[in-house]
C-alpha cells in the first residue's frame, strides 16, 4: 500500500526532508513517463494510438464540455468497430436459432456460434473447444460450478478456501452451498506489507478437509496477481481442485489454461472488449464430464421420456435453451481483435502505464493506494481514497473534468471491510489509453481535491 498522506509524511522526514522526498517523487514520475515516450515510443504507437481509432465513443465531450477521459476499464471496457459490427452483422444478414435447423440460415449461424467458441479456446489455448462453456457472464460460470460440482462432491465438514480479496461473485455461490450442504468456507487474508494474498497463511488452511481453492486471478481492488503455480501446487497436495476467477487476467495479459493447471476459470465478454451479456467457463474436460447438468431445457438432453432424460455431452449439457448467439459471435471477434493486436505486447504496455499511473499519484498528497507497488507486479489500475473526502464525491467532480472513475466498494465488500475502507474510487486502464489521460486524470484530481480543501 502506498500511503502519500503529508502528516505520515512529515512525522518520519520532517519539512525538508519532505521536500526532497516529493521532488524524488516528481522525478521519478516524470522518468517512467520519458521512459513511455522515448524507450517505448514503438509500444505507444503501436497499442494505443493506432487502436482509438477503432473507438468512436472515447473521442466525444461529456456533458461539462471536457473531452472524455474513460478511466473504468475493469467494470466494462469499451468495444471496437469490428465488434459492434459483428453483433449487428448477425441480426442483419444471418439471424437464425443454432443447432438442428438444416435451412441455410441455421447452418450459418451455427457455424458462426461454434467459431466463436472455438476462437475463445484458443484465446485461452484449450486443450479443445469442446472445454469452452458460454454463459450470460463470468458470475453465472460460478454458479454453474457451484451448483453442478459443489453439490454433487461436497458434504458437510467439508472446505472450501477463499480470499477476502475477492468479488462478491466468487462469494456468495458458495456461501449458497455452504447452506445447502454444510461445507465450510475459510478465507486467506493478505501481506501486511504489501496487500496481497497471503501465502503463508494459505498454506496453514489447507488440509485433507480441503476439497476447492478459489480465487481472483488478479484482484479488481488491489491490482495483485495470485501465485497461481503455489496454490494449484497446495491443491494437489491434498486432491483438491482449483477454480481462478479470471475476468481481470484474460483481457490484460495472455492466459494459458494449460500452463495454469488449474481445474475451472471464468472469463466475461464485456471486460475484453466483447458485448455484455455473454461470458464462458473453461473447465478440464475430465472435470467437466462429471459434471451433472444445473438447468434443464432444450439443447442439453441426448434423449427426452415421459419418465426421465439423458444429457448431452459438455459443452452443450450446460448450455440449455436458445443461447446469446450474437453476443458469442461478438465474443469471438473480440478474440480476434485482440489476437492480432497480440496480448504480450498489450500487457507489456500496460505493464508501462500501470507503473506511471502509480507514480504519479503515488505523488498526489493526502493519496492511499491499495494493492502491492508495480515492483511487485500489480495490474494497470488503482483504487485509492483521499483523506477526509468520499470516493463518491471525488469521481463526481473528476466527472466534471470528462474523467470516467469509478467509486463504491467494486462489489469487494468485505476487502474494503479488511482495508478499514467504507468504499475506494478506482482509475483502471485498459490499452487504449494513452499517458496524456493520465496526466488529464491528476490534474482533475488535483483540482478536486483543492476544491474540497478549500471549503472545509
Amino acid at each position: 500500500m502506498a500511503s502519500t498522506s503529508a502528516a505520515g509524511r512529515r512525522a518520519s522526514a520532517g519539512a525538508r526532508p519532505l521536500a526532497r522526498a516529493t521532488l524524488a517523487r516528481r522525478h521519478r514520475a516524470k522518468s517512467i513517463k520519458n521512459a513511455i515516450e522515448a524507450t517505448s515510443a514503438k509500444v505507444t504507437s503501436s497499442v494505443a494510438t493506432e487502436t482509438r481509432k477503432d473507438f468512436p465513443i472515447l473521442n466525444q465531450k461529456t456533458e461539462s464540455g471536457a473531452q472524455l477521459v474513460y478511466l473504468d476499464n475493469a467494470a466494462t471496457s469499451q468495444k471496437p468497430n469490428q465488434v459492434v459490427d459483428a453483433h449487428m452483422f448477425y441480426y442483419k444478414d444471418y439471424n437464425s436459432n443454432v443447432h438442428r435447423g438444416v435451412h441455410y440460415l441455421s447452418a450459418k449461424a451455427t457455424n458462426a456460434y461454434e467459431r466463436a467458441r472455438a476462437k475463445i479456446g484458443k484465446f485461452i489455448n484449450a486443450k479443445t473447444d469442446r472445454e469452452v462453456v458460454f454463459t450470460r457472464n463470468a458470475s453465472e460460470a460460478i454458479n454453474l460450478v457451484a451448483n453442478t460440482w459443489g453439490t454433487a462432491n461436497l458434504k458437510a465438514g467439508d472446505e472450501i478456501i477463499l480470499s477476502v480479496l475477492e468479488h462478491h461473485s466468487n462469494i456468495v455461490p458458495w456461501q449458497l452451498l455452504a447452506e445447502r450442504t454444510g461445507c465450510v468456507l475459510k478465507f486467506v487474508g493478505l501481506t501486511k506489507d504489501t496487500q496481497e494474498l497471503d501465502l503463508d497463511e494459505l498454506r496453514s488452511l489447507v488440509n485433507k478437509k480441503t476439497k476447492l481453492i478459489t480465487t481472483a486471478h488478479v484482484s479488481n481492488v488491489l491490482g495483485s496477481t495470485a501465485p497461481v503455480r503455489e496454490i494449484v501446487k497446495l491443491a494437489r497436495g491434498v486432491g483438491a481442485k482449483v477454480l481462478l476467477d479470471a475476468c481481470q487476467s484474460v483481457p490484460h495479459m495472455k492466459v494459458d489454461v494449460q500452463a495454469l493447471g488449474v481445474d475451472w476459470i471464468v472469463g466475461s465478454g464485456h471486460k475484453m472488449c466483447g458485448p455484455t451479456g455473454i461470458g464462458f467457463l473453461w473447465g478440464r474436460m475430465d472435470v467437466l464430464e462429471t459434471m451433472p447438468p444445473w438447468m434443464g431445457g432444450g439443447e442439453m438432453i441426448a434423449d427426452v421420456f415421459l419418465e426421465n432424460s439423458t444429457y448431452a455431452e459438455p459443452p452443450a449439457r450446460f448450455e440449455a435453451g436458445t443461447p446469446a448467439i450474437a453476443e458469442a459471435i461478438a465474443l469471438g471477434e473480440a478474440c480476434d481483435y485482440l489476437t492480432k493486436i497480440g496480448m504480450d505486447r498489450i500487457h507489456d504496455y500496460e505493464v508501462e502505464m500501470g507503473a506511471y499511473l502509480y507514480e504519479k499519484l503515488s505523488a498526489v498528497e493526502g493519496v492511499t493506494i491499495y494493492g502491492p507497488p508495480p515492483s511487485r507486479g500489480r495490474a494497470s489500475l488503482c483504487a485509492f481514497n483521499v483523506d477526509g473526502i468520499h470516493a463518491n464525491d471525488v469521481c463526481t467532480l473528476l466527472d466534471q473534468s470528462g474523467v470516467a472513475c469509478r467509486s463504491g466498494h467494486h462489489c469487494t465488500q468485505p476487502l474494503h471491510r479488511y482495508l478499514n475502507a467504507a468504499g475506494s474510487a478506482r482509475a483502471s486502464l485498459y490499452f487504449y489509453n494513452t499517458p496524456d489521460e493520465i496526466d488529464v486524470f491528476i490534474d482533475a484530481l488535483r483540482t478536486t481535491i483543492a476544491f474540497f480543501r478549500d471549503i472545509e
